[in-house]
């Protein structure tokens, strides 16, 4: 089978500068892994790679939609399938870089059978979030399904209610349905490809969190604010909306919103931001045949070149 390398990791691990020097190295292209990157006019909080550095580096599976739309992970498992054939058919190799774990899983492991909405038992859950929030509504998730409840946020309100819904449907938790993916066979193999996963995660966790501190920062400097309000201006968006639920973005709605002052927004999406990256190295550490690198080591670099010359060459 041909092989496809993910290069993974946790926000502000180095993955995009990574994956360019990289590119630069290798008959590689970029396949974006991750949720917020495939919204237009989401630039500043997204991290997304810039003008000048897309130019040079094309990422594919960006700037797909409008904020106000929703893409699915079964979207994004068909459109990263038809971006890996078109790169193996070029001769090259797809380098598949982001830290959307769900994403991750979905494409290599397949889709799960899920029970199908039920108006009536969401409309209970949402009920009961009005009434509780949503962070208690977590707490009880995590009472029916730790695992599910380990990888979300205490305020994703989308994902909460649909793990919710999937145990009052079917009595069975969303994590273990999760694992019961489409059967493989010789013939039909879910992920027809071979793929090497490359992680990047911190030998120091602090050092990890004063880098996030520092981009959010930049990010405030660099017009954050200025985004979500032409944002606002320009889309008919709702903070319910998978768009608005992306880490910053949500905190500045809430500011906009007059919810929170200056200092606050800049340290809950430091804290939003810190729980992200925790979640995703707990789906990393949890995945198997994963090889580990250290994002701060200073020759990391030279370590995932080395590692690709035993891969593609």
């Amino acid at each position: 089978m041909k092989s496809v390398v993910f290069l993974l990791g946790p926000t502000a691990s180095g993955k995009t500068a990574l994956a360019c020097a990289l590119r630069a190295q290798f008959p590689l292209d970029i396949v974006s892994v991750d949720s917020a990157l495939v919204y237009r006019d989401m630039n500043i909080g997204s991290a997304k790679p810039d003008t000048a550095t897309l130019a040079q580096h094309p990422h594919q599976l960006i700037n797909l939609i409008n904020p106000d739309q929703v893409y699915s992970v079964a979207d994004f498992r068909r459109d990263a399938i038809a971006a890996i054939t078109k790169i193996h058919a070029d001769g090259r190799t797809p380098l598949l870089v982001g830290g959307t774990m769900m994403y991750v899983k979905a494409l290599i492991d397949g889709l799960s059978a899920m029970p199908p909405a039920d108006a009536a038992i969401r409309q209970q859950i949402t009920d009961r979030a009005a009434l509780l929030g949503w962070p208690a509504m977590h707490t009880e998730l995590s009472r029916v399904d730790a695992v599910a409840a380990a990888r979300l946020s205490p305020n994703d309100s989308q994902r909460i209610q649909r793990a919710l819904e999937v145990f009052a449907i079917s009595g069975t938790p969303l994590s273990e349905l999760q694992t019961r993916n489409t059967p493989k066979s010789p013939h039909q193999p879910v992920f027809p490809f071979a793929p090497t996963l490359l992680a990047l995660l911190p030998s120091d966790r602090a050092v990890l969190h004063q880098r996030i501190a520092n981009r959010f920062d930049v990010m405030l400097a660099n017009g954050l604010v200025d985004e979500m309000k032409v944002l606002r201006e320009k889309y008919q968006l709702t903070i319910d909306m998978p768009s608005m639920r992306c880490v910053g973005y949500r905190q500045v709605w809430s500011f906009l919103d007059g919810n929170i002052d200056a200092s606050g927004l800049r340290a809950e999406g430091i804290a939003a931001t810190r729980q992200l990256a925790k979640r995703q190295m707990t789906w990393l550490r949890g995945m198997e045949g994963v090889e580990s690198f250290d994002c701060l080591a200073p020759d990391v670099p030279g370590q995932l070149i080395r590692r690709l010359q035993q891969i593609l060459l």
